[in-house]
């Protein structure tokens, strides 16, 4: 239990220069105290709080404004001093609970429980062939080497994270930038589950306010919407760089199906044969593994026409009903410049679209920064401008009508005023344009 102390008077200047040399007290709260540490020429402020057995912890905040004006960095005033004694003895005592809790996590410690997690579910479900691990990749050259790896997450705010994200190159592009933040925000998500006991209330609102995509970077995605002609006249460069570097089809019924459905890669690259439904002339999507909480449905249903699920029949006919829908060749190197095919296997991650997407795109003429996300844009503006009602656009893509309002509002006002003036009425009969005839007699 604390001891009771002798309070001094020690708020004003002209007070403590009445006082004698040596340390003066007075009480925060029963068990943390501000001290003044009168010396030859001016005092420095110092904080104590309790330990217990009597112990307690000590530590000085800065100099009193005895001699110069108080600047609330080194030099303080008493209001001051006893702002920063409370900041102080609440952070120590914080850090205190945590450490007795265990291990503090960290950013760094965040990554590494992220990225295991997430390859141990992919090597589950795909196996360690060609696994290209982007986000381990991503994240150790832009977060493990940067300086926010280690500072711990109680004490991380939204100011961390934007100075993180303002200190990343240049060179980076929009979408590398914003995926780069998405991976970060997934690891700090799942810690704020993992570690949510030894983590303040603010830490999820901080990693969204820090992390959060800018105006600019939503109006990409209205950019990279793109009208039916251009994503024809990609499927029709696709088919091209596919025969060109013989893929046999495997590039060109990725691409299609990307374009028909606006379905993510990592959605599509988990497709199974019986997952093509002929007769009801549609696909059966799975849900991505994307946001938190349990997912009601495994697996979604969207319509294509005819000439998609032509392209698809050569890898569905006599093929197992579970085997994998879309595959594409493994390479082994034979010799330093000779490779050979290895064996068929799914595609794994959108880094092995980097190389031939670069080359359809410098086919098509289209601007060199269009990503295959642009098939997503499209396919849900393209329902929007048909009529769709915004739930059933966000059902048919995956994600929520929230998503749907924010970042492509425009569209969706666009959509709703279409349908309004369909409904428009004429309720008042023109008669200005009638002409009255006379009657001839006889």
């Amino acid at each position: 239990m604390s001891k009771t102390i002798h309070e001094s008077t020690i708020t004003t200047k002209n007070a403590r220069s009445k006082l004698e040399k040596g340390i003066h007290w007075r009480s925060i709260d029963p068990d943390s105290h501000i001290g003044y540490r009168k010396g030859a020429r001016g005092g420095r402020w110092v904080a104590r709080w309790y330990l217990s057995d009597q112990k307690y912890a000590q530590e000085t905040l800065g100099s009193a404004d005895d001699v110069y004006p108080a600047n609330g960095v080194d030099i303080l005033d008493f209001s001051q001093a006893l702002t920063a004694a409370r900041t102080l003895i609440l952070d120590r005592r914080t850090n205190a609970k945590i450490e007795s809790a265990g291990p503090i996590p960290t950013v760094k410690s965040a990554v590494h429980e992220y990225i295991e997690r997430r390859e141990t579910r992919e090597r589950a479900e795909h196996g360690d062939v060609g696994m290209k691990r982007d986000t381990r990749s991503r994240l150790t050259k832009y977060v493990l080497s940067s300086t926010i790896a280690d500072i711990p997450l109680h004490k991380l705010d939204d100011d961390e994270l934007r100075s993180w994200r303002a200190q990343l190159p240049p060179r980076l592009k929009t979408a590398t930038v914003r995926r780069l933040s998405n991976d970060l925000k997934a690891c700090l998500n799942a810690a704020a589950t993992m570690h949510r006991k030894k983590l303040p209330a603010t830490f999820t609102r901080n990693i969204q306010e820090g992390l959060k995509v800018e105006a600019a970077e939503a109006a990409e995605a209205r950019r990279q919407v793109l009208p039916d002609a251009d994503i024809k006249r990609i499927l029709t460069a696709t088919r091209s760089i596919d025969d060109q570097h013989n893929w046999n089809g495997d590039l060109f019924r990725l691409i299609a199906v990307m374009a028909s459905t606006g379905a993510r890669m990592s959605q599509l690259i988990r497709m199974k044969v019986n997952d093509v439904q002929y007769t009801e002339k549609r696909l059966l999507i799975p849900v991505s593994y994307k946001g938190r909480g349990t997912k009601r449905i495994e697996e979604i249903a969207v319509s294509v026409p005819d000439d998609i699920l032509r392209v698809l029949r050569p890898v569905t006919n006599g093929r197992p009903g579970n085997a994998p829908l879309l595959e594409r060749w493994r390479h082994i190197q034979i010799t330093p410049t000779v490779w050979e095919r290895d064996k068929r296997s799914p595609w794994k991650t959108p880094s092995e679209l980097t190389t031939p997407w670069r080359a359809i795109i410098l086919a098509t003429g289209l601007p060199q920064d269009t990503i295959p996300y642009c098939f997503r844009h499209s396919s849900i503006v393209r329902g929007l401008r048909n009529s769709l009602p915004t739930r059933l656009v966000a059902a048919l893509h995956d994600t929520s009508v929230a998503m749907i309002e924010k970042h492509y509002a425009a569209y969706v006002v666009d959509a709703m005023n279409d349908l309004a003036a369909k409904a428009v009425v004429s309720l008042i009969d023109d008669t200005s344009n009638v002409v009255e005839l006379r009657t001839i007699k006889n």
